[in-house]
C-alpha cells in the first residue's frame, strides 16, 4: 500500500472502534440516553461503509475493512469491560455514634428486602455478575451480557415501570401501623434493599445513629440464600465495637404458616364463579442455578418446601391435587407452560398462577413469568390471572410481624422510649433509611449480633 492508502485504513480504525464503543453504550445505557446513542451508532456504520465503498481501492479496501472489523470487536470488548466494572455507588452515612452511647430507648425494625429499581439500572444485575464470575459459575459470556441488559431495558419499556419499591414502601406503612394501632409510638422502621437504594449496611448506621437502643432484622425473603447472606456480610462490616445494641435477625418467611394461608385466600378470590375443580393454580418459583444448590441448598430446599406447604393448604381448601403445579422462573424445571398445558389437557378452563417467591410485584411477576406462561399453546376460552407475588396482604403483614414479635420476645425490654411521634416520611414517600440485614444460617434462635 502507498502512504495515501494508510489513511483510510487508519480512518476505517477509528470509527470501527467508535462503533464498538457506542453500540455497548446504546444496548446498556437508560432509556432517555438511547436514542442518541443509537443514532451515533447509525451514522458511525454508514461511515464505515461509506470509507470502505468509496475511500479506499484495492488492497487498501480489504485493508479498511479488516481494520473496522477488528477494531469494532476491541471497541466492544472494551466498553463491555467498562460498563460490567461499574462499581456500586449507594451512598452509605458515616457512624457518628460514640462508643458506648445505649441509645435513646427505641427499638428500630430494619425492613430487609431484595430491592429493584424502579427504572431501569443495571447495576443489580452487574453486581450479580460479578457473584457469578466470583464463584465460577457458568452464566451467560462476557462479551454477550450487554445484549441481556438490553433486553432487561426492553422489559422495563414494556412494563413501564417496576412496582417492586412503591410496594414495600406501603408494605412498611402497613406494618408501621401494626405498631401504632398498638400504642407503640416509638418503634421506628427502616427500609433497605439488596440492590436498591439505600443498601442494609446504610440502613443499620442509620438507625444506631438515630440512637436505637435494639435492633431487629426482619428477612422479607423466602429462603436463606446468597442474598440474605449478603446483606449479613455488609452489616457486619459495620465497626459497631462498644456500641451496645442487641441486634437480631428474624430469619426467611418460608415456614409462615399465615402467609401460606394468603395464597389459598388469594386464589378464593378470583374463581370468577368456577368450581375448585374447574380451576388450576400455579406456584412459580424463582430458581437458582444448580452450583448453587451446593453452596446454598436452603436457597431450592426452601422454595420447594415453601410452595409444598401452600400446594397442601390449597388442597385442604378444597382444589384437586392434580390442577395444583410448581413451576419454576430460571435455572430448574418445569417451566410454567408445559405445566399449564398439562393442567388444561385435565380439563382445566381457569389458570390461577403466583411469583410465590416474590415479595412485592416486580419485573419477575410483571413481566417475566407472565410471558413465561404465555408460551403455553391452550385452546381459546381458557382465561389466565396474574396473583402476583405477596404485596401489601393482611396475612404478609401478620406474618411479618409475626416474625418480628418472636425476636422482640427473646430480647432485653428497650429502654422507656423519649420519642413521642413516629419519624415523618421524606417528600418522595420514602421511609427513613434503616439496618441491618443478615442471613440465618438455621431459622430456629433466628440469630443474633450482640457486639
Amino acid at each position: 500500500m502507498t502512504p495515501t492508502d494508510v489513511l483510510p485504513v487508519a480512518l476505517a480504525a477509528i470509527l470501527g472502534t467508535a462503533f464498538g464503543i457506542l453500540i455497548v453504550s446504546f444496548l446498556s445505557v437508560h432509556p432517555t440516553r438511547m436514542s442518541g446513542f443509537l443514532l451515533a451508532a447509525t451514522t458511525a456504520a454508514f461511515a464505515i461503509v461509506a470509507l470502505v465503498a468509496f475511500g479506499a481501492a484495492g488492497l487498501a479496501q480489504w485493508a479498511a475493512l479488516a481494520a473496522a472489523l477488528v477494531t469494532a470487536v476491541l471497541g466492544y470488548a472494551w466498553m463491555t469491560r467498562r460498563v460490567l466494572s461499574r462499581e456500586d455507588s449507594r451512598p452509605v452515612p458515616a457512624l457518628i455514634r460514640r462508643r458506648g452511647d445505649p441509645g435513646v430507648g427505641h427499638t428500630a425494625i430494619v425492613y430487609f428486602t431484595h430491592g429493584e429499581p424502579e427504572t431501569y439500572d443495571p447495576i443489580g444485575w452487574l453486581n450479580q455478575f460479578r457473584e457469578f464470575d466470583g464463584q465460577k459459575i457458568r452464566f451467560i459470556p462476557t462479551l454477550v451480557r450487554p445484549l441481556f441488559l438490553f433486553a432487561l431495558r426492553q422489559h422495563y419499556l414494556v412494563v413501564g415501570k417496576s412496582d417492586h419499591r412503591r410496594g414495600h414502601q406501603e408494605m412498611v406503612k402497613s406494618l408501621e401501623r401494626t405498631f401504632r394501632e398498638q400504642g407503640d409510638l416509638t418503634t421506628r422502621l427502616y427500609l433497605c434493599f439488596l440492590d436498591d437504594n439505600p443498601r442494609p449496611d446504610a440502613a443499620f448506621i442509620q438507625a444506631l445513629n438515630d440512637g436505637a437502643s435494639r435492633v431487629v432484622v426482619a428477612e422479607v425473603f423466602v429462603s436463606i440464600s446468597n442474598h440474605t447472606e449478603e446483606g449479613r456480610h455488609l452489616i457486619e462490616a459495620v465497626d459497631m465495637e462498644g456500641i451496645p445494641v442487641e441486634v437480631r435477625f428474624a430469619g426467611p418467611l418460608w415456614d409462615s404458616a399465615t402467609l401460606h394461608g394468603m395464597f389459598v385466600q388469594r386464589a378464593a378470590h378470583h374463581l370468577e364463579g368456577l368450581s375448585k375443580r374447574e380451576v388450576g393454580v400455579l406456584l412459580v418459583g424463582h430458581g437458582q442455578p444448580d452450583e448453587w444448590d451446593a453452596m446454598w441448598p436452603t436457597e431450592t430446599q426452601h422454595e420447594v418446601a415453601f410452595r409444598q406447604s401452600i400446594m397442601r393448604r390449597l388442597e385442604e381448601d378444597g382444589y384437586p391435587p392434580e390442577n395444583l403445579g410448581l413451576a419454576w422462573m430460571d435455572f430448574k424445571s418445569p417451566k410454567p407452560a408445559a405445566l399449564v398445558e398439562e393442567l388444561v389437557s385435565r380439563g382445566v378452563k381457569r389458570i390461577l398462577y403466583f411469583a410465590a417467591a416474590i415479595s412485592a410485584d416486580s419485573m419477575h411477576s410483571q413481566y417475566d413469568i407472565p410471558m413465561l406462561v404465555r408460551r403455553a399453546k391452550v385452546p381459546a376460552g381458557v382465561t389466565f390471572e396474574n396473583l402476583g407475588a405477596w404485596n401489601d396482604d393482611p396475612p404478609v403483614i401478620r406474618a411479618i410481624r409475626e416474625i418480628i414479635d418472636d425476636q422482640l420476645a427473646m430480647m432485653q425490654p428497650a429502654l422507656a422510649g423519649t420519642l413521642d411521634t413516629p419519624p415523618a416520611p421524606t417528600p418522595s414517600g420514602d421511609l427513613p433509611a434503616g439496618s441491618p440485614a443478615a442471613a440465618v444460617p438455621e431459622p430456629e434462635p433466628a440469630g443474633v449480633l450482640a457486639r
